[in-house]
């Protein structure tokens, strides 16, 4: 069936049984094609039927659909004439796994991060009843994403327009890990209500039995049946007192019923909220099963669901075991995740350790917060998070942490370049936004070797405010530590006629520039820091007063460097000069081709000191 759908109008000319038909295609194509270029698997099979119903019912892109995160987006992005880029998904300079306008007219706003769709939508909202315009405006958004605060905050000002505002509650029970909190535990009432659900099953059994009338009568039920419902679902409280009408839950793989609800609802003059319940990782057993790590995969065995080249031990899982050891040694030890205990690595330390493990949910700014205020009880919080999201929390860091200077520690994963996710995920801001913080102090470690020496000085020798952000993935071990102090720069070799200083993964790659600028006839020294904040520059003013050339190579934005901070520090006959990427958001690609890409590799470095060098004399 999907082979006779290019387009949404292919799609809106199938009845009900061959739309049945094709969300199964849909299942079986997503399966094949994510095996082999890895993505969001399990949260794409889960809506299926909802993404048809939706697109069945109201007319894209005059009607705005907006899906929050957008990393369920893939069916949208089939139905809407992508189905044949789809090889290129998440690859560099292909399809992307989120929605993006450069790529349709149907990507309406484009998402990353969650809790910001109904937001977004209500802005339209607006827009359209300020121009008297007519088209709806539907926000897809999942149970996860609802319990950030942005989510309720919109809702709360939406509630009181007596306006068309549609917005579909994807509940699947997961964010990326298991869902937490009481938004989470009333939805799950709400699921679990059985006097609706089974009344419903006994009348389509008893009436089915009837011959020919019978299967007339349950079509006639099902048209019957959500304004039946709401009798028998007692729930919807928190959205009804917040000004929407409340309707659901409704089944999110029924495609027929979607389709009769949302015809229903799309012509209301008031905020709406569908409870649609589905199943995260629908139709593949092994998505099913384990939808955490299905969220976000790698390429995978689409027959057994074995994940390909997945035993490589990660900064993540170091900072886990680290954790977990800690801990053992220390009841203060507190670790607080919003809503990624896979993602960090902190399954290990939450089973071991539940009563000294919060998961928040969605919302890193009361994560920071709530460390904020288990340090001033005498506890030492722990909160790993992905850059990406850090920025979400940036006012409670500086307001709640840093103003009081109090001992929290803040792991800031997936630092730097993170590949195929792309702009919204890239972590390639937090150095420069840190940077400027009083009382913190920001740590980068280039090994595992670092990254538990650091946790363990943070720990139990530090004081105040503590980053230490580390990369996605692996890192390679260049030299050793033969420092006492841990927190020195590292001077791994000298040289007379430039200087390489970096931090972090870009380590290795700066040392084989170097060792390849020899080969060319080019002393490099190379200086790797340990700590970004403070900044020690007494070894980079001893080596610079030889080669009076310092190159600076950072993973993140031209204006973020810490080159520029370093460039006060240095003495006025000492040139400096920064290799880092530009001052635009990084699109996805492996973070090999963006490294390459950007000249952040080694070639890249050999160029730029060449090219410098070979000015100097000529």
């Amino acid at each position: 069936m999907l082979d006779r759908v290019n387009s949404i109008d292919d799609m809106k000319k199938l009845n009900t049984k061959e739309l049945e038909e094709l969300a199964e295609d849909i299942r079986y194509f997503l399966i094949d094609t994510i095996s082999n270029t890895g993505g969001h698997l399990a949260s794409n099979l889960g809506v299926v039927e909802l993404t048809i119903a939706i697109h069945y019912v109201f007319d894209s892109p005059k009607d705005k659909i907006i899906f929050d995160v957008g990393h369920q987006s893939y069916v949208h992005k089939i139905l809407t004439g992508r189905k044949n880029q789809f090889s290129t998904l998440r690859q560099f300079e292909g399809l992307s796994g989120f929605p993006k306008k450069s790529e349709s007219e149907h990507d309406i706003f484009e998402t990353g991060h969650s809790s910001t769709s109904i937001s977004a939508a209500l802005g339209l909202v607006n827009a359209r009843d300020l121009k008297g315009e007519d088209f709806n405006v539907i926000s897809l958004i999942g149970d996860g994403a609802l319990s950030g605060g942005m989510a309720l905050e919109a809702m709360n000002d939406a509630g009181r327009k007596k306006s068309n505002l549609i917005v579909i509650l994807n509940d699947n029970e997961m964010s990326i890990s298991k869902n937490v909190g009481s938004i989470s535990t009333s939805l799950s009432r709400l699921r679990t209500g059985t006097t609706y659900y089974s009344l419903k099953k006994g009348i389509e059994t008893f009436l089915g039995k009837i011959p020919i009338v019978g299967k007339y009568t349950i079509k006639f039920i099902r048209k019957i049946k959500e304004s039946f419902k709401l009798f028998f679902v007692n729930g919807g409280m928190l959205f009804e007192e917040l000004g929407f009408r409340y309707i659901g839950p409704v089944d999110g793989h029924d495609i027929e019923d979607l389709i009769s609800i949302l015809e229903r609802v799309k012509d209301t003059k008031v905020p709406i909220v569908l409870h649609v319940h589905t199943k995260k990782g629908k139709g593949y057993k092994p998505a099913e099963q384990k939808p955490d790590i299905f969220h976000g995969v790698g390429k995978y065995d689409k027959e057994t669901g074995d994940l390909v080249g997945g035993d490589v031990v990660s900064f993540s899982d170091v900072f886990g075991k680290k954790m977990v050891e800690m801990a053992t040694r220390n009841n203060n030890i507190v670790a607080i995740t919003a809503g990624m205990k896979s993602g960090t690595g902190l399954e290990a330390f939450a089973e071991k350790f539940p009563e000294r493990f919060f998961d928040v949910g969605i919302a890193e700014q009361h994560g920071v917060t709530l460390s904020a205020g288990m340090a001033s009880g005498g506890l030492i919080p722990i909160f790993p998070l992905y850059s990406t999201f850090l920025q979400r929390a940036y006012d409670q860091l500086v307001h709640d942490v840093a103003l009081q200077n109090l001992h929290v520690i803040l792991c800031v994963d997936r630092a730097g370049l993170v590949g195929r996710d792309g702009e919204t995920h890239q972590g390639v801001f937090d150095s420069g936004f840190l940077y400027q913080i009083p009382n913190l102090m920001i740590l980068t470690p280039s090994d595992f070797d670092d990254l538990e020496k650091m946790l363990e000085w943070s720990v139990f020798s530090g004081k105040g405010p503590i980053v230490i952000r580390y990369p996605r993935g692996s890192a390679e071990k260049i030299g050793t530590n033969h420092s006492e102090n841990l927190l020195d720069p590292k001077l791994l070799r000298s040289g007379d006629d430039i200087t390489l200083v970096t931090y972090g993964r870009l380590i290795s790659e700066v040392y084989q520039a170097a060792l390849e600028l020899d080969r060319k006839g080019i002393s490099a020294g190379v200086i790797n820091l340990k700590a970004i904040k403070p900044l020690d520059s007494d070894l980079i003013r001893s080596e610079s007063s030889k080669s009076k050339r310092i190159l600076f190579v950072d993973e993140t934005v031209k204006y973020g460097s810490v080159g520029r901070i370093l460039n006060d520090l240095i003495p006025n006959d000492v040139d400096l000069r920064i290799l880092s990427l530009p001052d635009q958001f990084i699109e996805h690609g492996s973070v090999e081709e963006l490294t390459e890409k950007y000249g952040l590799d080694h070639a890249g470095i050999v160029e730029k000191a060449s090219k410098w060098i070979g000015e100097i004399r000529n």
